[in-house]
């Protein structure tokens, strides 16, 4: 069918989700409310110093989208090989890793509550404040560490990661995920003002916002279990061909 991989196929769905489920974590009640403290804390100033133009968050904002990118992509590695290892059992890899993920879309949802998503586990950075070096370390910490927010969904990735089989692959998609959770933050250290405007906005939202990253975790979740991932992207596929460029 069009010349494609079956794994090439269903890459492109798994692409799609990756990116979403980047946005959705910025977006989330506990990422979106700490990105201006976060922010001051780079550039060495207050919130007042950033939106006054005291000092550019631009750098330290680089270098933090550099931690959190390196931590992910190995992440995606290992899933890869851990993929591989268990080659000649993907189906029921998938299965499980679906069922897995169901699990932590019902969590969002709030249909249960698992007690260890909702405490953090972060990861001392010391006083680093103001260089960006210190960004480069708070983005490994937040990686590693900001477990409520982006734990379910850095599950769901590498569970897409794993069933894939292929290291370039798993890296590819935290790759995609760590630009869907990075460039908004960039976005916001480049447009501080605007951001800032936008996020008080959108703050009223966030709840709603969690359940759609519910909704989307159950909905992959489902599609690892049935396997219907290759069928959506064959249909992706036939009714847009020119995707096939990106496989």
């Amino acid at each position: 069918m069009l010349g494609i991989e079956l794994a090439d196929a269903a890459f492109l769905p798994a692409a799609m989700v990756a990116l979403l489920a980047g946005i959705l974590s910025f977006l989330s009640p506990c990422v979106l409310p700490i990105v201006p403290p976060y922010l001051a804390y780079m550039t060495g100033v207050g919130v007042g110093g950033l939106k006054s133009g005291e000092r550019s968050a631009i750098l330290p904002a680089i270098f933090f989208v550099m931690g959190l990118s390196t931590v992910f992509l190995l992440m995606g590695l290992a899933a890869s090989a851990f993929g591989r290892m268990f080659l000649q059992w993907q189906d029921w890899l998938a299965r499980g890793a679906g069922v897995t993920v169901i699990i932590l879309g019902l969590h969002f949802l709030h249909v249960i509550r698992i007690p260890i998503l909702d405490t953090e586990a972060r990861l001392e950075t010391g006083d680093r404040g103001g260089s960006t070096f210190g960004a480069y370390i708070l983005g490994l910490a937040f990686a590693f560490g900001w477990t409520p927010c982006i734990g379910p969904q850095l599950g769901m990735i590498l569970s897409l990661a794993a069933t894939g089989g292929e290291a370039g692959r798993g890296a590819s998609l935290l790759a995609i995920y760590a630009l869907g959770l990075g460039i908004p933050f960039l976005l916001s250290a480049i447009f501080i003002n605007r951001a800032m405007g936008l996020m008080n906005r959108i703050k009223p939202h966030l709840k709603v916002i969690e359940r759609i990253m519910g909704l989307l975790l159950v909905v992959v979740g489902v599609a690892l279990v049935t396997g219907a991932f290759p069928a959506f992207a064959y249909w992706l596929l036939e009714t847009f061909p020119f995707l096939a460029l990106l496989g």
